[in-house]
């Protein structure tokens, strides 16, 4: 069956996280008619339940953290990582910064909470660092953590988290203290308060009670409310908090095909505060009543009575220096602790959840790898060079080149033009389209060329007219993305559907102009010139093991922040620096398109140390690990016994790195070497830091 709507998730909170491992676990629980896509402002969600020890230095950050894009992709749905702005229901539009609006047929809202403070209207009050959202307090953390001329930290709160945070950051080494406005702390139940001051007290957190002014705080803790769009969207919300009213069933209150769970909501007649228990436990009836609704005929949703009262589980940071920190157990209004065994239970349920979102298996060292998507899916040089020999009439391919010469404009400029795509490296169709048209224009930028115009060929996959609407909306927002900066235009296309399951791809024609005069060739090098790579190389590798579950979030992260970085100003940086010689680095790796640049008898001495690598490339690497085009890639590696020599032994990785298939790789310039210096500078100055001088030619 094909889509018939599409499903937003809009955050990726604990009850989306389960969610989503729901339907990895029981696929027949997910709704079978509608495409579905996560949308979230970063890759990873972290555990709330894991946090406090996160912050206490009791967990790497890695342990608390769950693998949104991964969970997405094992649960057969799409990942976009943005930053969600607003919501307007009537147009059934969920807004993205820097992006078109996507237009979905159903949406649950799971995006989170935002610390309850109202800045003032000085300096000071604006600059007090809230908890929430997390991932900033993180960074400031890390900072203050750096710094130890400053260990003293101001909490303005006197709740369970704002206690728990003081403890952890006292474990840290600093010196916190909490700021009451009123007289106590704020706990629902006695017995907790008591042991909670027994806590601070033996910590040595000081409490200081009665302070009305809000300068005077570094950190807020304070409560939490939802975000402000909600509101500002119409929806029905709570008033203090904007936590969006719902009915028992999840649905928000007279908005049909509209849920909302976790923290950013509240059911209206059974309300509870903010807490992960509520978000955990809802996962289940959201998932049941999703598919409820669009079954045939769709049946009556299930309606949920949260229990009255929630476990909560407050650890110490192990400040007092015991054997193991330890933790308090409140329930209602009965309180047992502290001690260390609670801790150990506490420990215990935290890492059992947490391993219920870790893949099944990872591809063994060795193991065939996967066939990859992106330029690593094009063909190898062998059969290419084969068949265009034997098309040829002197029985050989031609010389390759980045793009081709069409013609010779009114301005005396050359018409150049070059084609590419492959199919869809990520399911995110707008950043998808930003990458395979970055991809593309490398060609002409490799020849010093400006972009001028593009026609597509979108492929979409089988579905409604609204959800192929909404995937050709959102890959042609993509592409001019990258185009509306140049000066360029889209001119038109074609679309074409996909055919026996087959996904989203795209092909660009891009055409651009540049004078005679600076027009780099491929090659021949020449004597005395200095190579240049502007920025590092890897995404081959990486690609390969996220879909063998072996990459690590955060690397996949850094490469998408550089592969999605435009490379046209760096041409007017390497012309001003007497570029002689141009390619871009892809699906033949660093060593198959340097060997394209390289004449009869020329030689490159290269420099292992200064070649730059992705971060995660190389570790993949060595355990074995590879694109599924790196086999018939490795046929350049025999370059490293005759035109390419190398300053000192390369590693089994390195050589693997050097012919690892590239989407959206760097330029590789050949500059004359009195200008290589001054032009990496510059290079490094317009934004890109790791460019490097690899080699020199011989």
């Amino acid at each position: 069956m094909h889509a018939a709507g599409l499903l937003v998730l809009a955050g990726g909170g604990h009850t989306h996280a389960l969610l989503l491992r729901r339907w990895i676990m029981r696929p027949a629980s997910r709704p079978a008619d509608l495409a579905v896509l996560l949308v979230n402002r970063t890759s990873t969600a972290l555990y709330s339940g894991m946090v406090p020890g996160l912050l206490a230095g009791l967990y790497p950050r890695e342990a608390c953290a769950i693998d949104l894009r991964d969970l997405c992709r094992r649960a057969g749905v799409g990942f976009v990582q943005a930053e969600i702005t607003g919501l307007d229901p009537a147009r059934r539009e969920l807004l993205l910064q820097g992006r078109p609006p996507l237009r979905f047929h159903t949406l649950s809202l799971n995006v989170g909470c935002e610390t309850l403070w109202q800045a003032g209207p000085s300096a000071a009050t604006s600059a007090v660092q809230t908890v929430k959202p997390l991932e900033p307090f993180l960074a400031w953390l890390e900072r203050r953590l750096n710094n130890p001329a400053d260990p003293q930290v101001r909490i303005r709160g006197g709740g369970a988290a704002a206690v728990e945070v003081a403890l952890a950051l006292r474990s840290r080494g600093l010196q916190p203290e909490l700021l009451l406005r009123g007289d106590g702390l704020q706990f629902g139940c006695a017995a907790a308060h008591q042991a909670a001051e027994r806590l601070l007290a033996a910590a040595g957190i000081p409490i200081q009670r009665g302070v009305e002014d809000q300068a005077a705080a570094d950190l807020a803790c304070t409560g939490s409310r939802a975000p402000a769009w909600l509101a500002a969207s119409g929806l029905p919300v709570q008033a203090g908090t904007g936590r969006v009213l719902t009915e028992a069933s999840l649905m928000v209150q007279g908005c049909e095909r509209l849920f909302a769970s976790g923290d950013c909501a509240v059911i209206a007649a059974d309300p509870r505060p903010p807490a992960g228990v509520w978000a955990v436990r809802a996962a289940p009836l959201l998932a049941e009543n999703l598919w409820r609704l669009q079954a045939d005929p769709p049946l009556p949703l299930r309606r949920w009575r949260p229990q009255r009262w929630a476990l909560q589980l407050l650890g110490d940071g192990g400040v007092q220096g015991l054997p193991s920190p330890r933790a308090l157990a409140v329930y209602g209004p009965f309180c047992w602790g502290p001690s260390r065994a609670i801790w150990r239970w506490k420990d215990w349920i935290d890492r059992r959840f947490m391993q219920g979102f870790a893949p099944a298996s990872a591809m063994a060292a060795g193991a065939a790898p996967m066939a990859c998507r992106g330029c690593a899916a094009k063909l190898p040089a062998a059969p290419l060079a084969a068949a265009l020999g034997r098309l040829s009439p002197t029985g050989e391919a031609p010389p390759a080149e980045d793009a081709a010469r069409l013609d010779v404009n009114e301005r005396g400029e050359l018409l150049l033009q070059s084609v590419d795509g492959f199919p869809a490296l990520l399911d995110d169709p707008w950043l998808n389209a930003r990458l395979t048209t970055l991809h593309a224009c490398s060609d002409l930028w490799a020849c010093g060329a400006q972009v001028r115009s593009l026609q597509a060929v979108v492929t979409l996959p089988e579905a409604a007219p609204a959800v192929q609407e909404e995937w050709l909306l959102q890959s042609l927002a993509g592409v001019r993305s990258v185009l509306d900066p140049l000066g360029a235009t889209l001119l038109g296309g074609h679309t074409l559907e996909g055919r026996d399951g087959a996904g989203l791809g795209l092909s660009l024609a891009v055409n651009g102009a540049v004078l005679p005069q600076r027009s780099w060739p491929k090659g021949p090098l020449a004597a005395g010139q200095v190579l240049l790579l502007t920025r590092p190389i890897g995404t081959g590798v990486l690609f390969a093991a996220a879909m063998a579950d072996a990459a690590k979030p955060g690397w996949l992260d850094a490469a998408l922040a550089v592969m999605q970085q435009s490379q046209a100003p760096l041409v007017e940086i390497l012309a001003a620096h007497g570029c002689q010689a141009c390619t871009d680095i892809t699906g033949f790796g660093l060593l198959g398109h340097l060997g394209e640049m390289l004449g009869p008898g020329q030689q490159v001495a290269l420099d292992p140390d200064a070649i730059p690598a992705l971060p995660g490339a190389l570790e993949l690497l060595e355990q074995g690990l590879s694109s599924s085009l790196a086999p018939a890639n490795a046929r350049a590696l025999v370059a490293l016994d005759g035109p390419i020599a190398l300053n000192r032994a390369a590693t089994a990785a390195e050589q693997q790195l050097w012919i690892d298939p590239q989407t959206c790789g760097p330029l590789l310039a050949a500059l004359p070497a009195a200008a290589a210096q001054g032009a990496l500078e510059a290079i490094r100055a317009a934004g890109f830091p790791q460019a490097a001088l690899i080699g020199r030619v011989v």
